[in-house]
């Protein structure tokens, strides 16, 4: 058995590895091939958590990443067995052009209808855990819920959870079901948290706490900014891109990563390394969502694991990025 670490998903009976797999650059960024290498890279390691949703492979492509690990679950091998997996329904799934009515967001139709197209996708007859990817404004809990317990009784979804919901949704979302009766309500939060961005600190995670939700950030190095992109670019000559290269290009923000990466040399730990563990230090923190390209970046994040921040690192890193503290104390007295 791995060493991999595993904890609860919420206040679920569901066990999970701390680290999760992100699968989102299955197809645009990563080939078939390599993704199913990757795939059993993660699982061979203890990673039993594999995260996607049925928009990832984008544009026209949108399905693909499904498609790619239903493939790999096709192999055999306990695969599937393994697995707890995660997809998302939501977004619009007609290529780059506008929906069709009722081919997007949370009405029961919509569900009904992406449930089955991501289960022929993804070769399989259940899933795991089924998250909204964004609150539907236009569509009530009631009928969300009604939607989601035709759902379980059909046994083609276990549990539903929300991704980028603000914590007054999550308190509306599980209210409504414990209102219902019968139906578990959101067992997690798939939310934008890391050390650069800790706004969810305020409502969505305590929100997420005193409704027993496991909280799964995404995007835990923040774009790569603090996997060490400062050394990186004077290393290697690797220039940062996209959100990297934006915030880098503020010398205020650049000085905060600088100090950042700087605390870290100190301590001799990789960037890229503290700024998982440290998520995992964090209160109702699940795991971090891990996309890795290669064999190095899934060891490095699996190294982050067993990684023990000392007291004085921590404050060092609060002392870097300070978060908003708690509410409503953050904006009141």
């Amino acid at each position: 058995m791995p060493s991999m670490k595993y904890t609860q998903l919420g206040r679920t009976g569901l066990k999970v590895s701390r680290l999760v797999l992100g699968t989102m650059n299955f197809g645009p960024q990563t080939d078939e091939a390599d993704s199913h290498t990757i795939m059993d890279s993660a699982l061979a390691a203890g990673i039993n958590f594999f995260d996607t949703a049925n928009v990832y492979g984008w544009g026209e492509n949108k399905g693909r990443t499904e498609e790619i690990i239903g493939n790999w679950f096709a192999k055999g091998g306990e695969r599937r067995d393994k697995v707890v997996l995660a997809t998302k329904v939501y977004g619009n799934m007609a290529g780059d052009g506008p929906a069709w009515p009722n081919h997007d967001k949370l009405s029961a139709l919509n569900i009904r209808r992406a449930v089955d197209a991501s289960l022929k996708r993804l070769k399989t007859d259940y899933i795991d855990l089924y998250q909204f990817h964004h609150i539907d404004r236009l569509t009530s809990f009631d009928e969300i819920w009604q939607a989601i317990d035709v759902l379980v009784r059909q046994g083609k979804i276990l549990y539903a959870g929300s991704s980028n919901f603000p914590g007054y949704k999550i308190a509306q979302a599980n209210e409504t079901a414990a209102r219902r009766g019968g139906t578990i309500g959101l067992v997690s939060e798939q939310c934008l948290y890391n050390l650069a961005e800790r706004r969810a600190e305020m409502e969505v995670i305590p929100a997420a706490q005193d409704y027993g939700l496991g909280v799964i950030p995404w995007s835990p190095l923040h774009g790569g900014l603090l996997g060490g992109v400062i050394r990186k670019e004077i290393d290697g000559g690797r220039r940062a891109s996209g959100r990297a290269a934006d915030t880098l290009a503020d010398p205020t923000a650049r000085a905060q990563i600088q100090a950042y990466e700087d605390l870290l040399d100190k301590h001799g730990i990789e960037p890229g390394e503290a700024a998982l563990a440290w998520l995992l230090t964090r209160p109702g923190v699940t795991g971090p969502i891990v996309g890795p390209r290669t064999a190095e970046q899934l060891e490095s994040a699996i190294r982050a694991v067993e990684l023990e921040l000392s007291e004085e690192l921590l404050t060092g890193l609060d002392e870097v990025f300070p978060g908003p503290g708690p509410s409503p104390e953050a904006f009141a007295w």
